[in-house]
């Protein structure tokens, strides 16, 4: 610890030479006013809109702009490594009349005080003194808008951080305290984030060489500074005093938790969290290369989080952000995809809308899915291109990425990220592996049944209820979605409420199938599955067993003048029958044409998409996307007309 307690020393020296070679000669002042108003316990920003334009003749600076005194920057280190700057900034406590305030209240206390003057001081450094000198360079051009920036290095991150959560987290805690007398847990949340300084102090020696640059140079930044300086809410201190202030703030949060720890009673709950707070403080005081690194990975996720709205269940420091951007979300009800925004974290995805007025938060998030249990996959949609399916446990989503770059790049961060989180469990599922042994994609699919959100059935790929079969209406038929298995139903087919683990437990809308099985219950007779009809032969089985299936839109007075598309299919359980469905997700066809025995005609001069099936009278016209769509279907038609049948060794692969 001693060795430890010499390199911060001698880290505060160096940067106290930094500010000695920046001084401006003849422009000291006198110290003892310096630090007496420096640490009045009291010191906020005035509520004036604008306090800094307000400047006071008996405070004037003059035409040169102050720094800070050569006998302020001697003492500093040893304030800073004695802790003889409490005695100076301690805020008064007067506690009631005939009452005792612990002594760890008092710190605690104390602390939560000089937070709210640091805070006041980090307002003044980033929305006055930052905001006033942007202002100017974009006006006057008189010195870039970047040395600006370069000079104020990341204050706006470490402002918003103190203002908005660590302020806010001690001031509930101390305002609980009778409830919660404990101080240790709060500060080990919030500790991480403390290594932002890093970039801060990192930034220092440069920050203070531009700001002493640019005083000389130009005139307009000195006058802006001068101004400021010169208001009552800077206090009649200099910038390079209100600079310095994030640099020494590290070492007093560990001074004042190192006496905190000293007043905790021998058995006091909160002694073990905050020696924990305590270790993680003195880690974040190192300005090694790794905590460099981490502090941008920090820097970088606060401002992922602000653009989120800092919700409280999200806001975990521990967390890495892989990859964000837009995609389209495919919608079970709309015809066109909607805009979205993606951010991948280690452990879970945020499924997020764009906010038309960007105040504050950018993003509403819509849903958040855990990384644990998911699963990704590429869909084949000749409709949606570039899609793919992201199944959770709280939900599952169609996604189309704008290329197939863009979407192998999002399937392969998910992997990425899904593959790291069962490698934590991979004793755990190894034993079961070993236990289970193999089990088929089927069955894995039924235990899930209710555990996990289940990708729904778009509206527009059924013309009927996927259960009873009867075709939907806009007024006595309209369509449900169950909510186990994702199916569309009609309301009498899903008059059924389950409840659904995925979703806390709570009572879902479901058909009468998972009823059943999630249930264990037994359906009355009349809502029993009827005898199947000729033509129930579902259209998703035959389209993924089958010869040809493909949509082709019906020609010609048969089908009526509108010429309807229709979903066609030959499965290999029945060969020589062409089922015509009106969607590819129905559960019974439309219509049936046994093949044997028809003539093929192919193609006409006019449109060389169109082919005929011709028997006794019967003429049917169809007509293909491309003309070889249209091959592969004359060439599997004139087949199924001959008699052929599938396993036959000259057989040939038709499948779209």
């Amino acid at each position: 610890m001693e060795q430890e307690s010499k390199e911060k020393l001698a880290s505060v020296s160096s940067l106290v030479t930094v500010f000695e070679n920046s001084r401006t000669p003849g422009a000291a002042i006198g110290v003892s006013k310096l630090e007496a108003e420096r640490h009045l316990p009291g010191y906020s920003l005035t509520p004036s809109a604008e306090p800094w334009k307000e400047s006071h003749v008996g405070e004037s600076l003059g035409s040169e702009p102050r720094t800070v005194s050569r006998r302020y920057l001697n003492s500093l280190k040893n304030k800073l490594s004695s802790g003889a700057w409490r005695k100076s900034c301690q805020p008064e406590i007067h506690p009631g009349p005939g009452t005792q305030m612990p002594e760890e209240k008092k710190i605690v206390q104390e602390l939560l005080e000089t937070e709210k003057a640091y805070v006041a001081r980090l307002h003044l450094l980033d929305q006055v003194f930052f905001q006033e000198l942007l202002r100017e360079a974009r006006s006057s051009k008189a010195f870039p808008e970047d040395v600006v920036r370069l000079i104020f290095s990341n204050i706006s991150s470490i402002y918003q951080f103190h203002a908005q959560f660590f302020l806010p987290e001690l001031q509930r805690r101390l305002d609980d305290w009778t409830a919660t007398p404990r101080i240790g847990d709060v500060i080990q949340k919030l500790a991480p984030f403390l290594k932002m300084y890093s970039e801060y102090v990192k930034n220092f020696e440069r920050a203070a060489e531009l700001l002493a640059t640019w005083t000389d140079k130009s005139a307009p930044f000195q006058e802006v500074i001068t101004r400021i300086q010169s208001s009552e809410a800077s206090g009649s201190l200099t910038l390079q005093h209100h600079m310095l202030e994030p640099v020494q703030r590290i070492p007093r949060y560990e001074l004042l938790l190192k006496e905190y720890i000293q007043k905790l009673p021998a058995q006091a709950p909160d002694r073990a969290d905050a020696q924990k707070a305590l270790d993680m403080i003195f880690s974040a005081a190192q300005h090694s290369n790794s905590a460099i690194t981490e502090m941008e990975r920090l820097q970088d996720l606060w401002e992922v989080y602000q653009r989120l709205g800092l919700e409280d269940d999200i806001v975990d420091p521990s967390n890495t952000l892989l990859r964000e951007g837009p995609v389209l979300k495919i919608s079970f009800r709309r015809s066109d995809p909607m805009e979205r925004y993606l951010f991948l974290f280690n452990n879970m995805l945020l499924y997020c809308v764009p906010k038309v007025i960007q105040v504050g938060a950018h993003f509403q998030v819509r849903t958040r899915i855990d990384v644990a249990g998911m699963k990704v996959r590429e869909l084949t949609d000749a409709e949606f291109p570039h899609s793919f399916l992201v199944s959770g446990k709280q939900r599952t989503l169609e996604l189309q990425a704008r290329s197939q770059e863009e979407m192998i790049s999002w399937m392969q961060a998910c992997q990425a990220a899904i593959d790291q989180i069962e490698k934590r469990n991979e004793t755990f599922k190894a034993a079961v592996q070993g236990l289970e042994g193999d089990t088929q994609e089927q069955e894995l699919q039924s235990e899930e049944l209710g555990l996990r959100a289940p990708q729904w059935v778009r509206d527009k790929m059924v013309t009927m209820c996927m259960r009873c079969k009867e075709p939907f209406n806009a007024l006595t038929r309209r369509r449900h979605h169950c909510r186990a298995c994702g199916y569309v139903v009609c309301a009498k087919c899903s008059d059924y409420r389950a409840e659904l683990k995925y979703n806390d437990n709570r009572p879902n809308r479901v058909c009468f199938h998972c009823y059943t099985f999630l249930t264990g219950s037994v359906l009355p007779e009349d809502k029993e599955d009827r005898r199947r009809g000729i033509l129930e032969k579902g259209s998703v089985a035959g389209s993924e067993q089958s010869l040809m299936c493909s949509f082709l839109q019906l020609v010609g007075d048969k089908w009526g003048k509108s010429g309807p598309r229709g979903w066609c299919v030959i499965p290999q359980d029945d060969p020589l029958v062409l089922y015509i469905y009106a969607a590819p997700q129905d559960m019974r066809a439309h219509t049936s044409i046994p093949l044997l025995g028809y003539q093929v005609t192919a193609g006409t001069q006019a449109d060389p998409r169109l082919f005929q099936l011709q028997q006794s009278g019967q003429l049917y016209t169809f007509k293909a996307e491309t003309e070889e769509l249209r091959d592969r279907w004359v060439k599997a038609m004139e087949r199924a007309a001959s008699g052929w049948s599938p396993g036959r060794p000259d057989d040939g692969d038709l499948s779209d």
